[in-house]
């Protein structure tokens, strides 16, 4: 299986803009620049992608983790924060995952938590991002 997406700018860094579109076309020339990556710019950014990506892999993930378990998932709502230095480290340097959780019969908090932290490391996109990825959890069990 492959996905795509294509990228497209023109101009210079700071001044240029571009066009964002998923094979899917749910971004369909959705634009980005310099001021929607690093400013306040109307648009999105390919770190706003990652995160949007990181939580609806994680989300997904945790489904099936429960599933596995024998449970049936209520409402998982995630946000993903994805830290960006540009200062030192000049790189994407973690990814945090805010996960809050409907009650489900017969899991408790405890048990929640374990299938979370087991989610989060079998994610397919926490697997491919080589940055520390954190998680907080909310079980109203």
């Amino acid at each position: 299986m492959k996905r795509t997406a294509q990228a497209h700018w023109n101009g210079n860094l700071k001044d240029g803009k571009g066009e964002l579109t998923t094979q899917s076309t749910t971004l369909n020339n959705a634009q980005y620049s310099f001021k929607t990556r690093f400013e306040d710019g109307v648009g999105t950014n390919p770190e706003e992608l990652i995160a949007a990506a990181h939580a609806g892999c994680f989300t997904m993930a945790v489904s099936a983790t429960l599933a596995a378990a024998g449970f049936t998932a209520n409402d998982l709502t995630t946000e993903a924060t994805v830290e960006l230095d540009m200062v030192v480290a000049k790189a994407i340097t973690s990814s945090h995952l805010e996960l809050k959780a409907a009650a489900i019969d017969g899991v408790s908090e405890e048990k929640f938590k374990e299938i979370a932290e087991a989610a989060k490391a079998n994610c397919i996109v926490s697997r491919a991002l080589s940055f520390p990825i954190t998680m907080g959890v909310t079980y109203e069990g």
